[in-house]
């Protein structure tokens, strides 16, 4: 059974930077698409990135594009969310998600996910 589980989280000013890391363990499997997603209060969760087992794709919703970096560390089993420039509105439970697929592939569907973290608290002031 595969785990996952976040860590980085905290609370940051607006404009400051957060990394968060997801370590993957237990994997059954040699590769997996790999996404980030958030939820805010009263809200929908909602994708942020995705990014392939390889490390050599990964996609950006436009609210974070050019704020937010998706990467992998490939000896360590570990993804990372670089979030720089954040804005109170960036304040959420975020989680990481993996499914099985190929070594490029991304997944960009929270329902075709099949595992999940159990979240870590990003807190943005103004």
């Amino acid at each position: 059974q595969v785990q996952l589980a976040e860590s980085g989280g905290g609370l940051v000013q607006a404009g400051g930077s957060l990394r968060l890391s997801c370590e993957v363990s237990g994997r059954t499997t040699s590769s997996y698409a790999m996404g980030w997603f958030r939820q805010a209060p009263g809200k929908e969760r909602e994708f942020v990135a995705a990014i392939s087992w390889s490390g050599s794709t990964t996609y950006h919703v436009p609210a974070v594009k050019g704020r937010f970096t998706a990467s992998k560390d490939n000896a360590k089993d570990t993804v990372f969310l670089q979030m720089n420039s954040l804005k109170p509105e960036d304040t959420a439970v975020y989680y990481c998600a993996a499914t099985p697929r190929a070594l490029h592939t991304i997944v960009v569907v929270d329902q075709q996910y099949d595992f999940w973290g159990q979240g870590t608290q990003v807190t943005v002031s103004s």
